[in-house]
């Protein structure tokens, strides 16, 4: 599967994880949060770039629960819990802001 960003075709898995984490941006970013649905807020970024970080310090996408955990200690706890999460991701904090981050899909997460 491929994604079109500004005349670009980025390659996707066939749940929409990108291929290959170089060919990420923010406009590719955009682009999948679109097909998900989702109108990208400073709240959303501040949790992709959050993940982005997180991978290149431990080279894995976290699960939900280590998720919520990290956002707490780093955002503060309004902002570490599931509920919060759940309200800028509905489809999985992880997996779907994951996708969103051009990660790959976090371990556990079906």
């Amino acid at each position: 599967m491929a994604l079109d960003v500004g005349g670009k075709s980025i390659e996707t898995d066939e749940e929409g994880y990108l291929v290959n984490r170089d060919d990420w941006t923010d406009d590719v970013a955009k682009a999948i949060a679109v097909a998900e649905g989702l109108d990208m807020s400073e709240n959303h970024w501040e949790v992709v770039n959050f993940l982005r970080e997180y991978y290149e310090e431990y080279q894995i996408a976290p699960a939900v629960r280590v998720l919520t955990k990290a956002i707490g200690k780093k955002l503060g706890k309004d902002k570490g819990n599931s509920k919060y999460l759940y309200e800028l991701f509905p489809y999985g904090p992880a997996k779907q802001a994951c996708k969103i981050a051009g990660l790959p899909k976090p371990t556990g997460c079906v």
